[in-house]
């Protein structure tokens, strides 16, 4: 490939069905329509991925080298204002896990009791 066609977001969003697939992977956009039923996570992965950028995603997986390599073949072109600006999405604030207050009688009768079983047993064992 010579020239690299360059891609708005607008007219990569235009492909994201079954018969016309594109995703854009750090600024790159490629067309997927041809690997969408060899793909080892199912065609699903991709058509939820389709006609937008698909960079966090591709990187969350974790994918080999040759699915990297394999990525290049399907390259068709770049995003034209670059690869976009990755959301901040925020964490959600759950509270910090406490630990389970127990009462101060458990605290206390809890050894009792194993004390008291052992010497149960002892006497039981003796006779």
């Amino acid at each position: 490939m010579s020239e690299k066609k360059l891609f708005t977001l607008a007219e990569l969003a235009e492909h994201n069905h079954k018969k016309s697939l594109y995703v854009s992977i750090k600024g790159k956009v490629y067309d997927v329509t041809k690997f969408i039923d060899e793909h080892p996570g199912g065609e699903e992965v991709l058509l939820d991925e389709g006609g937008s950028d698909a960079t966090e995603a591709f990187e969350d997986v974790g994918h080999s080298d040759e699915a990297h390599d394999l990525l290049k073949t399907y390259e068709i072109g770049e995003l034209k204002d670059g690869p976009p600006i990755p959301s901040q999405k925020s964490q959600p604030s759950y509270p910090k896990p406490q630990p389970a207050e127990t009462s101060n009688l458990v605290n206390y009768l809890l050894p009792v009791a194993v004390v008291a079983a052992y010497v149960v047993y002892k006497i039981v064992a003796s006779e």
